[in-house]
């Protein structure tokens, strides 16, 4: 399998993100979000294509390891539920459906790992990324993917709302996805939203698939952020 180009995050250490509106005053636009907006540090500053080339790399790996159509297909052969594929039309859609939520769950992910988690920078002391660091990137992320997925202003706002949602979900079942046994379904709104919309006559059965699926985006996404070191934990597991 071909591993993405690495992305060059060694300008700062990992850490959360905001949402962000703009608006355009006196010929000059003003940005704000609910964590607040400042200008960066000049010995900070992100590399200008950095969160654009993680938009287009976490979309160009869903795509490429097809995680939606081998989660979709495995839980139909598995489960017997060839029903759900009978009608081409609403096959498409409920793909459509899924890769977005896909697209929800490794954004998040990514976002993550690039803003929480505390990275080594030099000699300094591992630590995550400044608020209004990860509010910057999060907005220069989120701009990136509305142009590379064509979405109007709708699509974006609806995407970035959902993406929240997801946020703060996450943040009240931390503790219960940490302590999840192997054989359960994670407590996750990928899990529950895809269940939900793929056979939710059977959504515990659809739940444990989802989480399958689930794991395989989120390992995609530390792929994405730090091949070297995903490529390093898979050679010591072998």
């Amino acid at each position: 399998m071909l591993r993405p180009p690495k992305l060059n995050l060694s300008w700062a250490p990992d850490a959360v993100g905001g949402f962000f509106f703009s608006a355009i005053r006196n010929g000059a636009e003003t940005n704000s979000c609910y964590h607040g907006s400042r200008s960066m540090p000049h010995d900070r500053q992100i590399p200008a294509d950095t969160p654009a080339r993680l938009a287009q790399q976490i979309t160009e790996g869903l795509l490429r390891e097809r995680i939606v159509p081998r989660f979709v297909d495995s839980y139909v052969v598995e489960n017997g539920r060839q029903a759900l594929q009978v009608h081409a039309s609403l096959y498409r859609d409920l793909l459509t459906l899924l890769q977005r939520e896909a697209l929800l769950a490794m954004s998040v992910r990514a976002l993550e790992i690039v803003c929480n988690e505390p990275r080594a920078s030099g000699r300094a002391k591992p630590r995550p990324m400044l608020r209004r660091d990860a509010t910057l990137f999060r907005r220069k992320f989120l701009a990136s993917l509305t142009r590379q997925q064509g979405w109007t202003a709708g699509d974006a706002l609806d995407f970035q709302r959902d993406l929240q949602i997801y946020d703060e979900l996450l943040a009240r079942t931390a503790a219960t996805r940490r302590n999840r046994k192997p054989f359960e379904a994670a407590n996750h709104p990928f899990v529950d939203r895809c269940a939900f919309l793929l056979d939710s006559p059977f959504m515990e059965k659809a739940r444990l698939a989802a989480t399958g699926a689930l794991t395989s985006i989120e390992e995609l996404a530390a792929q994405i952020v730090h091949p070297a070191e995903e490529k390093e934990k898979s050679f010591r597991t072998q």
